[in-house]
C-alpha cells in the first residue's frame, strides 16, 4: 500500500478539503505531480492561495502519521485505496467531492446495481418491519444494500440483505477501527464478510456528530438511488436523500402513519417528487435497466405459503400470525397475543422446532422464513 503515502499526505495539508483535493488532481494528475509543482505552478488553481501553495510544500515527505496510517491498516485487515485505484467505486467519482481515499475492510467488488436504505434512528415497528421486508427481497434481486450502520432502520437494512443472501456495504462515520454504535460489532463483522465496511476517515477517528453528514453523501454517491423509511422533519436522511437527487441519483419513500413524527420527513420528500414505495415492484420497476437480467426472482410467499408444509394448531397459527421478521421480544409478543407468557414460551419452541421461528439472544423472536399472511 506505499503507493497511497503521497495520497494520504496531500489529504493531511491543512486547507485541502476533497474540493481542492480533486482540483488539484485534475490540474497535475497526481499527488506526486502536486508536490513537485512549482509555487507559481499551484496559485494557478482555482481556490490555492500562495500560502496554501507553500504549505503543500511542506508535506511533499509524508510524515509519521501517514505512515501510520499504512502500518495500522496493514496490522488490522484494512486496505487503503485511492481515486487512481480500479477498486474506487465508478460512481462514487461521479459526485462534486469524491473521497480521496477510502478505508476498506471486506470486499467492495463491483455491484450489478446498488440502493441505499437510510433512516430514523428512533424506528418504530412499523419501519423496521417494512424495512426488513423491502431489502430481503432486494437482495434476492441482486440489489446490493448500502447503509450508515446507525441504529434503528440502518441496522435493519443490513441485516435483512444479509438475511436474504446478498451484499451490502457500511459506510461509518468514524475510522474503521471505531465501531459504533458499539452493540453493532457483530453486525460489523458480518457486513464485512458479506460485503464490505468503508470510511473516508482516517484509523482511529472517534464518532463525532458532523462526521455523520459528511458520511451521507457517500452513501447516496455509492448508490443508484436512495430509498427513504422513517425520518423527522429534519433529520440525517433527508440529507442523504437531498444528496442523492443532487447527485442525479433517484429518491424513494415509503408512506407511513400520518400522525407519527416519522413520516413527516418521507411524506415531504413524496410531496416534493420521490416515488412512493409500497413494496420491491416500485423500487425495481426503475431500476430494472441495470439489473441483469431484469428478471424479479419470485419471493417466499408467492405460491405455496412454508408454513402449508405443516400442520400448525390454531394457536400455533395465531403466534405465526403475530411474528414478524424483525425480532419482537417475549413480554410484547406477549401482550400483542393477549397470551400468557408460560403459555406462549411453549408455541414458540414447538414453531422453532419446526424451523418457522427464530430464538435471538434476550428472549427476542422472529420469523425464520418470510410468510404471506392471508
Amino acid at each position: 500500500m506505499r503507493h497511497v503515502l503521497p495520497w494520504l499526505s496531500l489529504r493531511q495539508v491543512p486547507g485541502i478539503g476533497n474540493l481542492l483535493f480533486r482540483r488539484l488532481l485534475l490540474h497535475f494528475g497526481s499527488p506526486e505531480a502536486v508536490f513537485s509543482a512549482t509555487i507559481d505552478a499551484l496559485v494557478q488553481v482555482d481556490g490555492i492561495s500562495a500560502r496554501l501553495a507553500h504549505r503543500i510544500h511542506k508535506y511533499c515527505t509524508p510524515g509519521q502519521s501517514a505512515h501510520r496510517q499504512i502500518h495500522e491498516a496493514e496490522q488490522r485487515g484494512f486496505t487503503i485505496i485511492t481515486q487512481s485505484d480500479p477498486e474506487y467505486p465508478a460512481l462514487l467519482l461521479q459526485i462534486p467531492d469524491p473521497p480521496p481515499v477510502l478505508y476498506v475492510l471486506g470486499n467492495l467488488g463491483s455491484p450489478v446495481c446498488s440502493l441505499s436504505v437510510v433512516g430514523s434512528r428512533k424506528a418504530t415497528q412499523y419501519g423496521l418491519t417494512a424495512t426488513y421486508a423491502l431489502c430481503k427481497g432486494l437482495a434476492r434481486n441482486r440489489i446490493t444494500i448500502i447503509s450508515g450502520m446507525a441504529r434503528g432502520i440502518d441496522t435493519a437494512a443490513h441485516k435483512a440483505a444479509i438475511s436474504g443472501g446478498g451484499k451490502t456495504i457500511a459506510v461509518l462515520g468514524t475510522g474503521l477501527d471505531q465501531v459504533y454504535p458499539p452493540e453493532n460489532l457483530k453486525l460489523y463483522r458480518k457486513i464485512a464478510e458479506n460485503g464490505a465496511v468503508v470510511s473516508e476517515f482516517p484509523i482511529s477517528t472517534k464518532p463525532e456528530p458532523h462526521h455523520f453528514p459528511l458520511r451521507n453523501r457517500i452513501i447516496s454517491g455509492l448508490s443508484w438511488g436512495t430509498v427513504v423509511v422513517e425520518a423527522a422533519k429534519r433529520s440525517g436522511s433527508l440529507i442523504t436523500a437531498r444528496l442523492a437527487a443532487e447527485q442525479g441519483r433517484d429518491v424513494f419513500a415509503v408512506p407511513g402513519n400520518i400522525h407519527a413524527a416519522t413520516s413527516q420527513g418521507t411524506h415531504a420528500l413524496i410531496k416534493q417528487g420521490a416515488k412512493l414505495v409500497h413494496d420491491i415492484d416500485d423500487i425495481l420497476e426503475e431500476l430494472q435497466t441495470r439489473l441483469e437480467p431484469p428478471e424479479k426472482i419470485r419471493e417466499p410467499g408467492q405460491g405455496q405459503r412454508p408454513s402449508e408444509k405443516f400442520e400448525l394448531s390454531l394457536e400455533e397459527s395465531k403466534v405465526l400470525n403475530g411474528l414478524e421478521p424483525y425480532p419482537i421480544h417475549l413480554d410484547e409478543l406477549s401482550r400483542r397475543l393477549d397470551m400468557k407468557v408460560g403459555t406462549l414460551t411453549g408455541l414458540l419452541i414447538q414453531l422453532e422446532l419446526k424451523g418457522l421461528v427464530n430464538h435471538d439472544p434476550g428472549n427476542f423472536f422472529s420469523l425464520s422464513i418470510e410468510i404471506t399472511k392471508e
